[in-house]
């Protein structure tokens, strides 16, 4: 007999792609329905694989972000899996702590919503007793551990810990109820389903600590396949991943290396979108290509990086469900080494007088502009701070070619 369940975290159910829809309308409709599908993919999986359980580890929603349709669609989703006898555990995260949600969802038969003291739910499944210990955030930051909080495994049971954490950290996210894996495998639970940092790992020790990543990313900085977690006990804990996003961001890299036509440059572009798009698992891939190598083309690419985009997207249209973000050019003179080894070391070490100073103005410009333009850099300091390095050696990449021009 096997325990089956489905664990994701950070659906961010209408939160907005803005900056992409702006720059291609074509694609605006698939974005604003990429987090709506990916739910309801979600539950397709649930309904196909029979799991008794499906985890939700916080910000299924952003809030006040929520539209008056959001609740609606919630509780149509989450019932076809109480129609099916399937059960569905909820915690909020920072982005819908009780604090910010403005409308409220009203559960359907098995769904649970813990509330934001300690609570543990026990049922049976596939043969087994089941143990679900939780806790949403009451509030949008949560500086402290909550492990503390979280009862005593049940005897006989599986336990399983549902935490919005940052765990030790990450760049790219803020600090909430920080604790390390190896506290978490110390707590006795046997699965921990995480949620908050939306790129995924995992840790197994004699608990599996999961965070299973974000399900459908929302703009280039979430790169990559997505997943959800698929896992079953029949004493053993077996763990899958599985893929259930609609639309995926990704970077292809395209290698210049000693081209001298453009017309070449153009065919080996064309190459990698083709390989791109039959490559793919999901119904839309938003490709963001990078030009590298050293090539005599390399003033012209930088130069004419606009017309190349636009390349790029014509042949993208003959390439259904393909679409192109933009170009990246870190593409170099060929001539490039003749430079002073020093005079090298300087351009491509950034300053951190220049640093500060270009976060400072970016930071400035951001607050300028209106609410629906403002993520445009990013939506937390790291990722505007990776923008602004990622502008620093786009303009290197622009002016090596014009410094190696030319007889020495």
């Amino acid at each position: 007999m096997t325990f089956r369940f489905v664990h994701t975290a950070d659906l961010h159910l209408d939160s907005p792609l803005v900056s992409l829809a702006l720059r291609d309308p074509g694609l605006a409709a698939e974005v604003a329905t990429a987090s709506r599908m990916t739910l309801t993919r979600i539950i397709d999986l649930c309904l196909t694989e029979q799991v008794h359980a499906l985890i939700i580890a916080g910000d299924l929603w952003d809030g006040g972000q929520t539209s008056a349709k959001t609740p609606r669609f919630l509780k149509q989703e989450l019932g076809r899996l109480s129609d099916a006898g399937i059960r569905c555990f909820i915690i909020r995260g920072n982005h819908d702590a009780a604090s910010k949600v403005t409308r409220e969802l009203e559960p359907p038969p098995l769904t649970h919503v813990f509330a934001t003291k300690p609570q543990t739910q026990t049922f049976e499944a596939g043969g087994h007793q089941v143990a679900v210990h939780g806790m949403s955030f009451p509030e949008g930051a949560v500086p402290e551990s909550l492990l503390p909080r979280y009862p005593a495994p049940l005897p006989g049971a599986f336990n399983i810990g549902v935490m919005h954490t940052s765990l030790n950290g990450s760049a790219a996210h803020d600090v909430y109820a920080p604790c390390a894996a190896t506290e978490l495998d110390a707590h006795g639970y046997d699965y921990w389903a995480l949620g908050h940092i939306h790129k995924r790992a995992a840790y197994v020790g004699r608990a599996a600590v999961v965070m299973p990543g974000i399900p459908q990313g929302r703009d280039i900085g979430e790169a990559g396949a997505c997943s959800v977690t698929l896992g079953s006990y029949d004493g053993t804990l077996r763990l899958e991943t599985r893929s259930v996003a609609s639309l995926r961001f990704d970077r292809v890299t395209v290698d210049a290396s000693g081209l001298t036509d453009w017309t070449a440059l153009i065919d080996r572009l064309a190459a990698a979108l083709r390989h791109e798009a039959r490559a793919r698992a999901e119904d839309h891939l938003v490709l963001r290509p990078m030009i590298t190598g050293a090539t005599p083309l390399a003033f012209r690419i930088a130069r004419d990086l606009d017309r190349l985009t636009e390349e790029a997207r014509t042949l993208a249209e003959g390439l259904p469900g393909l679409w192109i973000d933009k170009l990246e050019n870190r593409s170099t003179g060929a001539r490039q080494t003749t430079l002073p080894a020093d005079l090298l070391a300087l351009l491509e070490t950034p300053d951190p007088g220049l640093m500060a100073a270009l976060t400072r103005s970016a930071s400035d410009l951001v607050q300028d502009l209106p609410p629906e333009l403002r993520d445009l850099l990013g939506q937390d300091q790291a990722a505007l701070d990776q923008a602004c390095r990622d502008l620093l050696a786009e303009g290197l990449a622009q002016l090596l070619p014009r410094l190696t021009l030319g007889e020495p």
